[in-house]
């Protein structure tokens, strides 16, 4: 039975982790044994550069914070080495560099994950991954807007010029 100290000290990681996932978005669990420090090192920078939090976390942990909340499912896939990476502003980023990682690393390996509360699949997982990043979706979308204006200041702009080369 541990002490007074270690159980208090326990139970407030545990609450910190609660409150870390229920601030989250989207978030991806994986499995990271086997691979080494300087992969390890090159992909938390680039997680933390995509804004996304990554961690180790004990798998008895991190049920206890699922505990009674619909992120309750992912306890099936919490053994072996965990850990997670949890973003508050962009659903695309976790997966998309996970997923990339795990690609080219074998052992490296996506266990589970979660969008808006909601326990999905590593289908899904996958699919998000595929998505491009908000700023390059909402690039194409100006230029899917811009395109038709373009287009008519184009044909205004050959009008002007046929009617200014009859005119002289």
């Amino acid at each position: 039975m541990p002490n007074a100290s270690v159980l208090e000290k326990k139970q407030q990681q545990v609450a910190e982790l609660s409150e870390k996932l229920s601030a989250a978005i989207t978030g991806v669990v994986v499995d990271y044994k086997g691979i080494n420090v300087a992969d390890d090192t090159a992909l938390r920078k680039e997680l933390r550069e995509a804004g996304v939090d990554y961690f180790v976390v004990k798998n008895t942990l991190l049920s206890r914070a699922i505990d009674g909340t619909d992120l309750a499912d992912m306890k099936t896939v919490l053994e072996g080495t965990t850990a997670i990476a949890l973003s508050n502003e962009d659903y695309t980023a976790a997966a998309r560099i996970l997923c990339k990682f795990a690609e080219s690393h074998d052992n490296f390996k996506v266990k589970s994950g979660f969008l808006d509360g909601k326990v999905v699949d590593v289908a899904t997982i996958d699919s998000l991954a595929k998505l491009p990043s908000k700023e390059v979706l909402l690039a194409t979308v100006c230029n899917a807007f811009q395109a038709p204006i373009a287009a008519l200041a184009r044909a205004v702009q050959a009008i002007v010029d046929k009617n200014g080369s009859t005119e002289e």
